[in-house]
């Protein structure tokens, strides 16, 4: 047997990545008025995007429930020598919550770790991917629950964002509060920090705002893992990943994801996203 990771929809881990690395996944939810739909699961990213640039209210989030946990926790932990579960900031969401509960609840009999990321989306992704990977080397629970706090520590994630206006009305724009009422045709450039939204900065440009996520990717090389992320058009993004390549280990390319619909609630459209660790030094 050997350790389990599980994580919640939030990463934004490509499906294909998730299970090949042997991660499982729980399904946040995105309701439109009294609609629910699994993020993921029933509801497609491009349906998504089409309704919430077309509905007249912003559509709201609930992080997975207990149960859906505990449902994922008995699942794999048959076979399992332990778990570890890697959620989306506790910051943000009450996610981290609810696999502590499930924890308690799961009939399984191996140990369950629970990590808080304090990151959204493949910032939460490589970390839940560290821990896998070490999970696959056949370490044990202590090991990859090292695996993961050592990640989370090195974890950057910033978001280069045609709006401020789906944060704001989503109640997630923590510190980049600040921006609000300063941005006329400027692009708002952001950062997870301490767990929450914080400013980073502001361009004029789209090109000029991937230029700077481009010049921090180059001043944090190396890297050990990265992955770029978008909502609804991935159009240029060329040079960001060519930088990524040049930091990455010889052989290791970025993963390219689209950002799923709970981010895309509170991110909006034509929003770009840059997530790495840093190699460890």
């Amino acid at each position: 047997m050997a350790v389990k990771v599980v994580t919640d929809s939030v990463s934004d881990l490509p499906p294909a990545l998730a299970a090949e690395c042997g991660i499982s996944i729980v399904p946040a939810k995105v309701l439109f008025g009294t609609e629910q739909f699994s993020d993921g699961v029933d509801i497609t990213t491009d349906e998504f995007f089409r309704r919430l640039t077309s509905s007249p209210t912003l559509p709201t989030t609930s992080q997975p429930s207990v149960g859906d946990f505990v449902e994922v926790f008995d699942d794999v932990g048959g076979s399992a020598d332990g778990i570890v579960c890697v959620t989306v900031s506790s910051q943000v969401s009450g996610t981290y919550n609810s696999a502590v509960q499930a924890r308690e609840q799961a009939t399984v009999s191996c140990p369950i770790e629970i990590v808080d990321s304090m990151q959204a989306s493949m910032g939460e992704g490589l970390v839940a991917l560290a821990a896998a990977r070490s999970a696959q080397s056949g370490a044990d629970l202590t090991a990859v629950v090292d695996a993961a706090t050592n990640a989370l520590a090195r974890a950057h994630l910033l978001g280069l964002l045609d709006t401020l206006e789906y944060l704001q009305k989503g109640g997630r724009i923590g510190r980049a509060r600040a921006l609000v009422g300063t941005l006329l045709k400027v692009k708002p450039i952001i950062t997870v920090r301490d767990g929450v939204v914080n400013e980073f900065g502001k361009e004029r440009t789209r090109a000029k705002g991937l230029a700077k996520l481009r010049e921090f990717a180059e001043q944090q090389a190396p890297l050990e893992e990265a992955s770029v992320m978008y909502t609804t058009s991935d159009a240029g993004l060329e040079g960001l990943t060519r930088a990524l390549d040049d930091a990455l280990p010889s052989g290791k390319s970025p993963v390219l994801t689209r950002m799923g619909p709970v981010l895309g609630t509170y991110v909006g459209p034509n929003a770009v996203g840059l997530a790495m660790l840093t190699a460890q030094r």
